[in-house]
């Protein structure tokens, strides 16, 4: 540690003098080194992120990657990229859409492919089965997948790492990032078998529809038609942040909900929805 405090005095302040004293330092640069050091780690549950942590988690997803770049921006919430603007961290939303794309085509290319027999709107229904927040994020638990995301503080002491549109998130950040890396196949072979159970239960009847594809279900035979929704609202601070969402069937607004992440708050509207709708009958 010493020789580390003297390579950074003398190299990042540019110290002349070999000799280390520290009165001659002020405090300011004592407290930007111990925060250097701090930040050259990323905590993760009590775990570091370095070369024996990434390697226990490519072992959990059973996917090595080539370029570890992807992984740690697949890893990187938001909230830990804004706390550390200076590293100018990259964080996994982007990595999220890619992912979530790769995901709907794996699907459903797998349930077409094979379940031939299988009508468009059971293909639909059961591919919503598999994709819904839920299961995502019961997939990330089953490889332990919040004990490795890098969040802010605040959202690590809400109780993030548990929090089922999170690590819905960050799972399918994690299939985008093994697409860059590997490409379809890999991504593919990643996909189906941590998702193997999961697509069985969606098949056999398991798993339960969710509110939003219920609501389309009930006005998908009337073309003109159109559901829709909007956040119409955000309150609190980034790390805890509430969203507030209304849905129409076309311009007429059927529900209002609100949770803590726009999926949760879309839900909520759905379900508020085909209740006024169901009373309707």
């Amino acid at each position: 540690m010493f020789f580390i405090l003297k390579l950074f005095l003398y190299g990042e302040m540019g110290i002349e003098n070999q000799d280390l004293q520290f009165s001659k330092f002020p405090i300011y640069k004592l407290t930007v080194f111990i925060k250097y050091i701090r930040n050259s780690f990323c905590c993760l549950g009590g775990k570091v992120l370095n070369n024996d942590s990434i390697s226990e988690f490519e072992q959990l997803i059973k996917y090595v990657f080539n370029n570890r770049d992807f992984l740690t921006e697949a890893l990187t919430h938001s909230s830990y990229a804004n706390e550390k603007k200076y590293k100018k961290y990259n964080h996994n939303e982007r990595l999220e859409f890619l992912g979530d794309s790769v995901l709907g085509l794996v699907i459903s290319d797998y349930l077409f492919t094979n379940y031939p027999s299988l009508p468009e709107g059971e293909l639909t229904k059961t591919r919503a089965k598999i994709v819904c927040e839920t299961t995502l994020s019961n997939c990330a638990k089953e490889i332990d997948l919040g004990r490795y995301i890098m969040l802010g503080k605040g959202e690590d002491s809400t109780g993030g790492r548990e929090r089922p549109s999170l690590l819905a998130d960050a799972f399918e950040s994690i299939i985008g990032a093994i697409y860059l890396d590997g490409g379809l196949n890999d991504s593919r072979n990643f996909i189906l078998t941590t998702m193997k159970k999961v697509i069985e239960d969606a098949l056999s009847g398991k798993i339960f529809i969710d509110f939003k594809t219920r609501l389309q279900e009930l006005v998908q035979n009337d073309a003109n038609v159109k559901i829709s929704y909007e956040i119409i609202d955000e309150k609190g601070p980034d790390h805890n942040k509430t969203f507030y969402t209304q849905v129409k069937k076309n311009d007429r607004v059927l529900g209002f909900g609100n949770g803590k992440s726009k999926k949760e708050s879309e839900q909520n509207a759905a379900k508020m929805a085909l209740g006024y709708m169901e009373d309707q009958c």
